[in-house]
């Protein structure tokens, strides 16, 4: 019999666990054992944490990985349409059937055992990865670090430490210093830890502890290697020398810094996974990561634009997500108007996000997150933006809500949609 459709395995897996989140390495272990231990099969891996930048820095990688003719795979979460974007095999995103092929085999090997979505998931990407040759496996963590269902690779190839600010508080911890050790537990001992540019302060000295404790070399942005931005080009400087490459395809002021932390890690690999110069301009110009300031081009909602006018696209939540989106508007975006279309999870800090943009967007309007049972309420979302000095109004949906500003306002703008990655699917669906 063939094996039922991903979604429907997906519906039954969902009910093992009473909670969505439930962050434990127990589970994991047990259902790995069950599985053969999937996870002392797969390629070198190189694994990501942090609270910003995990997904770019991740899509550099794969890019400059490719360029050398690498296969490669990628595990990352959230999906933004398709759950089957999560598994990235040998180069592509895995098909139906053998998605619906190993995640029967995990519930079989499971039972009727307690497991959360996340868990039993990662098992079926650590599965669909050990049996299919490839060179490199980039493995995002979805939660944290110390308790994520990733964090049962005992020696990866290196590790590597995002921005880290203040995100899901509730399962890792009210305080920077906090969130940022639970980060930091990826780390191994003797193997190279990548880490990116910090904007919080207290934020280095936790990770350089935990580094120091296990015996971690650190690579460390501002301290072994540097990124900036010169002219149209990238300029990188480490202990290997200096580079000069190509500004990463990817926009933001923020992905000089995710830019930098791949390339540092290329470096950290090259003995097991040598790449050249031309493989690193290769890759920064061909990296793709959508919904992370993407200037939508098709679809209906782009089609109902008069000329002059663009629509852009971020998944970023978080108020470092806004502080950075923001900063990249006000450098690149000057030369016209600002509107915002605004929707997040009530799991967020929504004023945080929104506090960034008083003074730069002339109006939001706010919207429901379709389908999202913790979505904030348009009204809620407008009545948060105006707390933030912003002109908003909610509207019925995304659509209604680039209507309302096209009506309010004939001169050429942008609009960014933005708040929530659960959004950004929804947009990306009919406008991809």
């Amino acid at each position: 019999m063939a094996p039922a459709a991903p979604e429907t395995i997906l519906e039954r897996l969902q009910k093992l666990h009473p909670k969505l989140i439930d962050l434990s390495l127990d589970r994991m272990h047990r259902l790995l054992e069950a599985l053969g231990h999937p996870e002392r099969a797969l390629p070198p891996v190189i694994h990501i944490a942090g609270t910003n930048g995990k997904g770019s820095t991740l899509a550099y990688l794969r890019a400059i990985y490719e360029a050398a003719g690498y296969k490669v795979h990628a595990y990352s979460s959230p999906h933004l349409v398709r759950f089957n974007e999560r598994f990235y095999v040998a180069g592509a995103e895995i098909e139906d059937a053998p998605l619906a092929a190993i995640l029967e085999e995990c519930e079989r090997a499971n039972g009727d055992a307690p497991i959360t979505l996340f868990e039993i998931t990662t098992a079926a990407a650590f599965l669909a990865f050990s049996r299919t040759p490839a060179d490199v496996l980039i493995l995002e963590t979805g939660l944290g670090g110390r308790l994520d269902a990733t964090n049962v690779v005992d020696r990866p190839l290196a590790t590597v430490i995002t921005s880290i600010s203040m995100d899901h508080m509730q399962y890792l911890g009210d305080t920077i210093q906090a969130i940022a050790g639970e980060k930091a537990a990826i780390m191994k001992p003797g193997v190279p830890a990548i880490h990116a540019p910090q904007r919080f302060a207290e934020v280095p000295g936790v990770l350089d502890a935990y580094a120091t404790k296990i015996g971690a070399p650190a690579s460390r942005g501002g301290t072994e290697w540097t990124a900036r931005q010169e002219g149209d080009a990238l300029v990188y400087d480490s202990g290997h020398g200096t580079r000069r490459l190509p500004l990463p395809v990817l926009t933001g002021l923020h992905q000089i810094d995710n830019a930098g932390t791949a390339i540092a890690t290329v470096e950290a690999a090259m003995d097991r996974l040598p790449v050249s110069a031309a493989d690193i301009a290769q890759g920064l110009r061909t990296a793709r990561w959508p919904a992370r300031i993407q200037h939508l081009t098709r679809g209906p909602l782009v089609e109902a634009l008069p000329p002059g006018w663009e629509l852009w696209l971020d998944g970023g939540h978080n108020a470092d997500a806004g502080r950075m989106l923001a900063a990249t508007a006000r450098a690149l975006w000057a030369d016209k108007p600002l509107h915002l279309v605004f929707g997040m999870l009530d799991t967020k800090t929504p004023l945080d996000f929104l506090n960034a943009f008083a003074g730069l967007a002339g109006t939001v309007r706010t919207v429901a997150i379709p389908g999202e049972a913790h979505s904030l309420s348009a009204a809620q979302s407008a009545a948060l933006a105006q707390q933030a000095g912003l002109a908003a109004e909610p509207a019925g949906s995304v659509a209604e809500a680039i209507a309302a500003i096209l009506r309010a306002d004939g001169v050429p703008a942008r609009i960014l949609i933005c708040g929530s990655l659960y959004l950004a699917g929804h947009v990306l669906a009919e406008n991809g």
